[in-house]
């Protein structure tokens, strides 16, 4: 089994610590059973600001996906007809990565 930290917890407690301001717009998000990266995703967005650049391209480069998120993302694809370049887009990522994964995954 791996070591995969409780996000849930650690964005519950941050945002009754830091932000309980913003505590009503991650209700939904927190009160999931099941926690996923792109629920992680979607919390960090709503967390930071994005004014500061750096801090945004150095977290960009350190995203990590699991098999579920990758499912979730190609799935979205499906569902929208999206092409890779837009789905790369909505997640903030490379369309190269997106067809990796179709390669792989699909």
């Amino acid at each position: 089994m791996k070591n995969i930290p409780d996000y849930k917890r650690i964005y519950t407690d941050l945002v009754n610590e830091r932000y309980p301001e913003k505590k009503e717009a991650l209700k939904m998000i927190l009160s999931k059973k099941d926690f996923s990266i792109l629920d992680v995703i979607a919390c960090s967005n709503i967390l930071t600001n994005r004014e500061d650049k750096s801090t945004f391209i150095f977290n960009q480069k350190h995203r990590c996906f699991d098999e579920q998120s990758i499912y979730e993302i190609l799935d979205y694809q499906k569902k929208t007809g999206y092409n890779n370049t837009q789905v790369a887009q909505h997640f903030k990522l490379s369309r190269n990565t997106i067809a990796k994964w179709k390669k792989k995954f699909s």
